[in-house]
């Protein structure tokens, strides 16, 4: 069995629930962010935090892993620990293929939809953000973007990243979250007219479109 204890990686117990170990792995993925300042924060860290998740948030990989995990923990001679099959490179190329034409590109266009489009509605919002008619075109737009989110987010969210693209599917990740926290803030001044919300969102949408940058010269 692998060194790397994943449990403690995510910082929860070998009993924990799967809800228990989503919630872990979001809040250390919050922690570890490069805008959170932590000291722990780093590439390398974020790769180990999802290789964990990418086990332990797979129930079949996690009862795979909990048989290595509790035969390792219960000190008995590891010539007779069973020993879980190492995939092909055919196999690892195949998932890898799989993961891109499946995940990757599209909550990439998703991304690239929502982000293209925001300067254009806001410069139309620009003309009067008091009428009532504007406002009610950029409220659409907004509830349009969050759609379009929600539905990469459950994609992003249907199969494990493959290994390989541990910092690809990390930078994937925290761009949608901008993206989330953006929306909600723009969704805030649709309310109450405050331009502190707008600039915050345009900020986080800044953020995010850094991230898309920085995730596609990595590939």
């Amino acid at each position: 069995m692998s060194q790397r204890d994943r449990y403690k990686i995510l910082q929860v117990s070998p009993n924990a629930t799967q809800a228990e170990i989503k919630q872990a792995y979001r809040r250390l993925a919050k922690q570890l962010h490069p805008d959170s300042q932590s000291e722990n924060a780093s590439h390398e860290e974020i790769v180990r935090l999802n290789d964990a998740y990418e086990i332990l948030g797979d129930p079949q990989r996690r009862q795979n892993y909990d048989r290595q995990y509790n035969s390792h923990h219960s000190n008995s001679p590891s010539t007779s620990s069973p020993t879980r099959p190492q995939q092909t490179s055919r196999e690892k190329d195949t998932r890898l293929h799989v993961w891109m034409q499946e995940v990757y590109i599209p909550v990439q266009s998703a991304i690239d939809r929502i982000l293209n489009t925001l300067d254009d509605r806001i410069d139309d919002l620009a003309a009067d953000p008091f009428d009532d008619e504007l406002m009610e075109a950029f409220q659409n737009y907004l509830a349009h973007c969050r759609q379009t989110l929600e539905g990469a987010q459950r994609i992003f969210t249907s199969q494990p990243n493959p290994a390989k693209c541990a910092g690809t599917a990390a930078n994937l990740y925290y761009c949608l979250n901008h993206i989330s926290d953006g929306l909600e803030e723009m969704e805030w001044f649709g309310l109450n007219y405050d331009e502190h919300y707008l600039h915050s969102g345009k900020e986080l949408f800044r953020r995010a479109d850094r991230l898309r940058s920085t995730e596609r010269t990595t590939l």
